[in-house]
């Protein structure tokens, strides 16, 4: 049997989960011939990491990586990699396990009355493996796990209500009200045994038809838990209106209640309040997953609001809540903000909604997952072993240049041609080895192996500081003027070169590399134009003193260092990562003691056009300007001992240099994500629509991947590039057949 030629364009998070499961199969190799071409000398996308060898094989990367517990198929995906491809147990990270860590301490920060204050939050580690969860689970699901939580707080605000003297005595008068309330106590009255006086003038009241029944508000949220878990709930052909009626009343009910009881309250005492915005969003969300009745028509029907509308117009409080630190947490989290305009954000209700529930009710182990060196090294050094090992063939320094429309043997549509850049010629015939070690770890170097390129080339990049995985990179002008030809092309033809193309580039790089599609194709036209991306900017600090020596006040039982978000622009996210030191190289007398990952949105109305070679740069040199602003200024409420009075003490920065002041920062690292294929893709409001799913565009030989396609997330994260990946490889050779959660947008 001839094998299937398929080409892989790009080397990301779904490029190379396809690849992994069209390599799954008994005897793969008979049916499909794979070959990955990658721009640069490196794997990962926007996933990227690299050491840094002058400086300690220290790791540098795009951003603030972090996997959630709730990531179902990126922790199948991974356990996957690393069970099949048996490390020895002599390296650093030889199990799954060992590359990644359950983290549970998070951070939210609350600006009040022009001051800072911490919101800490130590979230209960789960048994499970995130490997053996599930995304499938239904809205009324969310709704029983909601309901829980709110059953663990109302007991909170009705101590709170007693101590200040406040009713929690609830009355019932409207007819329709008490028809719901009797409707309520008939399905759960066989359920409860519960002698309290507050029960027995419940039943009294439902059974004597008074025309006010009593209740309070613990009484109400104990029950209506009880009522939801019933299997007389919720059957669709039977009560399901009536139920969620019953639902809705009495979330309201408690909603009015602590409203009128609490809310004068909340400015002076900072634990009821957050409790209050807890439960007020758990509230906003229950009654909106009801009227909405997403129950029944799936996620995607609120994605037409942003969240923050969808929250208003289900009665979250404006004041206290849907400006909330949760809630500006989330928008810093998936980098809402459109243009990097923190003014004006934006993400679809549904989208938001989903994940909030999924990252809060559905992880396992820890609610995130921290990685024990860089992203490149966990990642794709394992990945790209055992895709070696399988087979797979990687051809580095090839950057995509156009794609081509054609017909095909049955008259339809196809992609004729790809068009690629030789960037380098290697200096043997040998293929590219791109990994190096580093204490027993393979990883990617943050540079090309310049020894393995041809050494007039490799000195002519060298020279000139050229970044080969830039699209405003001006080594073809620099080649062609120094050898006096244009760096080689290499086209491969269908049918020739290729039977199946996966194009795994960002959604930002498709009016460049295939502008001659979306003329063809409308629908992928109106995903190139409407799913919309924006640029992010990253900063690590290597520190000689602790987060406790700096100042930071909070310590958890578990001692883990947080994960802060909903802080000030211009980088309003902030990870401890004390924990990778040891995984690093540095001198055993004077290494670092800390290091701080930083990132956030990047403001950047427009790019200029492919010639402006010097706009990185100019990008790049914003991001310092924000850097320093953040540890001269920024900073100063979370390390107050980092700071002489306001000054802050630039000591505190490693240098393996013996500098001082201000140029200790230059040993820092920080970056800019402009490129095409580095921005992070936006779930903006109404988007979703636009998506197509992998083999959705009308090119019989076109599957397009990445975490801007249809998944079951619709968001920018690893686990929707995981899910489109796995969608890839199904469409291709129809495995994996399950992919947990993609249908959550669907009508149930």
């Amino acid at each position: 049997m001839e094998q299937e030629k398929i080409v892989i364009i790009g080397g990301g998070v779904a490029a190379m989960t396809a690849a992994l499961y069209l390599t799954e199969q008994p005897n793969w190799q008979q049916k499909r011939h794979i070959t990955v071409y990658q721009q640069g000398w490196r794997l990962g996308g926007k996933g990227a990491s690299g050491r840094n060898a002058v400086m300690g094989q220290r790791i540098e990367e795009h951003g603030l990586h972090v996997w959630f517990g709730a990531y179902v198929n990126s922790f199948k995906t991974i356990e996957t990699v690393y069970d099949k491809l048996q490390r020895p147990s002599t390296s650093a990270l030889s199990t799954w396990q060992q590359a990644l860590k359950p983290h549970s301490f998070i951070a939210l920060e609350e600006h009040i009355d022009e001051q800072w204050q911490t919101w800490p939050i130590d979230f209960p580690v789960l048994p499970g493996n995130p490997a053996n969860g599930s995304l499938d689970i239904s809205v009324w699901d969310f709704v029983k796990m909601t309901l829980a939580w709110l059953k663990k707080w109302i007991p909170q605000f009705e101590s709170a209500a007693n101590d200040q003297a406040k009713s929690t005595q609830l009355t019932t008068k409207k007819s329709r009200d008490r028809y719901l309330l009797r409707h309520f106590h008939q399905q759960i009255q066989t359920l409860v045994s519960d002698g309290s006086d507050a029960w027995q003038t419940f039943t009294s009241d439902i059974q004597n038809l008074n025309h006010e029944i009593t209740s309070t508000p613990s009484l109400l949220v104990d029950k209506l838990n009880s009522f939801v878990q019933s299997n007389n709930t919720l059957h669709p052909q039977i009560s399901e209106k009536k139920d969620s009626l019953v639902i809705w009343y009495i979330v309201r009910k408690l909603k009015r209640w602590i409203n009128q009881e609490l809310t004068e309250l909340l400015d002076e005492n900072a634990e009821l309040r957050r409790i209050y915005i807890c439960a007020d969003l758990a509230i906003a969300m229950l009654v909106g997953l009801i009227k909405d009745k997403v129950y029944r028509d799936g996620f995607g029907v609120i994605n037409k609001y942003d969240f923050r509308q969808w929250l208003l117009k289900n009665g979250a409080n404006k004041q206290y809540s849907v400006d909330s630190a949760p809630v500006r947490g989330f928008y810093d989290l998936v980098f809402a903000y459109p243009q990097g305009d923190f003014n004006k954000p934006n993400v679809e209700a549904g989208v938001a909604a989903l994940a909030m529930l999924r990252i809060a009710l559905c992880y396992r182990g820890g609610v995130m997952w921290k990685m024990q060196a860089g992203m490149g090294d966990v990642i794709f050094a394992p990945l790209y072993e055992l895709l070696k090992q399988r087979g797979v063939n990687f051809e580095f320094f090839h950057q995509l240049q156009q794609l081509t429309p054609g017909i095909d043997e049955s008259g339809q549509d196809c992609v004729a041609s790809v068009l690629l850049k030789q960037q380098v010629s290697l200096n043997s015939t040998s293929e590219y080895q791109p990994l190096v070690d580093v204490k027993n770890l393979a990883c990617w170097p943050s540079e090309p192996l310049y020894q393995q390129i041809n050494p007039e080339q490799a000195l002519l990049l060298k020279q000139n500081n050229i970044n080969l995985e830039s699209f405003w990179s001006d080594w073809p002008a620099c080649y062609e003027a120094h050898f006096g030809e244009q760096l080689p092309a290499k086209t491969l033809r269908f049918k020739d070169d290729y039977d199946r193309l996966i194009l795994g580039v960002s959604v930002a790089s498709l009016e460049h590399v295939c502008p001659q599609l979306l003329v063809i194709d409308e629908n992928f036209a109106a995903q190139a134009k409407n799913v919309l991306s924006v640029a992010t900017q990253a900063s690590q600090l290597w520190l000689n003193k602790t987060d406790q020596q700096l100042g930071w006040q909070y310590m958890p039982p578990s001692e883990e260092g947080p994960i802060l978000s909903g802080f000030s622009e211009p980088f309003d996210t902030w990870a401890a990562m004390q924990n990778l030191i040891d995984k690093e190289q540095w001198p055993a007398n004077n290494s670092p003691q800390n290091i701080a990952y930083f990132c956030s949105a990047f403001p950047c109305q427009e790019y200029p056009p492919q010639s402006d070679h010097g706009f990185p740069a100019r990008a790049k040199a914003q991001v310092k300007t924000n850097l320093t602003q953040l540890v001269t200024t920024n900073m100063q409420p979370l390390w107050p001992l980092a700071y002489n009075d306001s000054d802050f003490d630039w000591s505190i920065l490693y240098t393996t240099d013996d500098v001082s002041d201000s140029a200790r920062l230059e040993q820092q690292y920080w970056r800019v994500n402009v490129d095409p294929s580095e921005r992070y893709v936006l779930s903006v409001t109404g988007s979703s629509q636009y998506r197509l799913a992998t083999d959705g565009t009308q090119f019989s030989n076109l599957f397009i991947t990445g975490d801007w396609i249809k998944t079951g997330v619709n968001a920018g994260c690893v686990e929707a590039a995981v899910m489109a990946g796995m969608q890839t490889a199904r469409a291709l050779c129809g495995y994996p057949q399950q992919i947990s959660g993609e249908n959550a947008f669907e009508a149930q």
